[in-house]
């Protein structure tokens, strides 16, 4: 059973759905990351192509984690087309309760106010199904000026910030921290 999240419109009127992955996914989760690691967006893999066997590995601890309440991961679909993934990962031991966000859009997809509907229902869902969440943090690249207004926009603050800390296109620009609290502590 796919558990649906949202399925409506966005505000440029695109029927989209918001749902958990399922292990059917599996080849467009993998297209997916690949079409993007191609761009080089802001995500980590910068050209790096991941095999399906990566892919399935990933996923496959996925689904665990948000069968074990450890994780939220949710995909957004337009006319069956994967165009966004975003994950809320909680730590553990000692850092419990903090969750890391990540999100991603599409390039044809962005602008469109779909990466800020995904996050709100990525974060709605965390609070109510991640148990220990009080914290959420996430890590941009400081040349992400459109994400780091989004993030603020939502109430995250930044708290750190490493001089040339992630290579962007073959130059180093800063890594910056963000955080929200979520529930008290």
């Amino acid at each position: 059973m796919r558990k649906i999240v949202y399925n409506g419109k966005t505000k440029t009127e695109k029927d989209i759905i918001i749902r958990y992955p399922l292990m059917e996914d599996l080849t467009v989760m993998t297209d997916f990351i690949n079409i993007l690691s191609r761009e080089q967006t802001y995500i980590i893999v910068q050209g790096r192509q991941w095999t399906i066997e990566e892919e399935k590995e990933f996923l496959t601890k996925q689904l665990y984690d948000i069968e074990k309440r450890k994780t939220v991961h949710l995909l957004v679909f337009c006319s069956n087309v994967l165009i966004g993934s975003s994950t809320l990962q909680m730590k553990s031991d000692a850092l419990a309760h903090e969750g890391v966000f990540d999100i991603t859009i599409a390039k044809e997809y962005r602008g469109q106010g779909i990466g800020k509907l995904l996050m709100q229902c990525v974060l709605d869902e965390g609070m109510k199904i991640l148990p220990d969440l009080k914290i959420v943090t996430l890590g941009i690249f400081g040349d992400n000026f459109v994400a780091k207004s989004m993030y603020e926009a939502f109430g995250f603050t930044e708290f750190g910030r490493l001089p040339k800390g992630v290579l962007h296109k073959g130059n180093y620009v800063d890594h910056v921290y963000l955080y929200k609290t979520v529930k008290d502590i």
